[in-house]
């Protein structure tokens, strides 16, 4: 460590910084880097896809269940934008 310039600190701190602004694609949008909401996203995705394949007769707790999803990915989506 104490052969380190200051230079040669703030090129790693820069090059951290840089990497925590890593954007990735979620569903066809860039965005900063956030695991755990792409984690929820996903895990969303999936239980929509599930709702899809489940029989429909269930008393409409199926279709309720599946707006209630597709506004959590809404919200999730929108969480992922402000934090970009």
């Amino acid at each position: 460590m104490k052969n380190m310039s200051r230079r040669t600190l703030a090129k790693g701190a820069l090059g951290a910084a840089a990497g925590a602004l890593v954007t990735v694609d979620v569903g066809g949008e860039a965005v900063a880097a956030q695991p755990n909401m792409q984690d929820a996203l996903r895990a969303l995705n999936a239980a929509r896809r599930s709702l899809q394949k489940a029989e429909p007769n269930k008393g409409g707790h199926r279709a309720r269940a599946m707006a209630l999803v597709e506004q959590a990915i809404q919200e999730v989506r929108a969480g992922i934008a402000y934090a970009a």
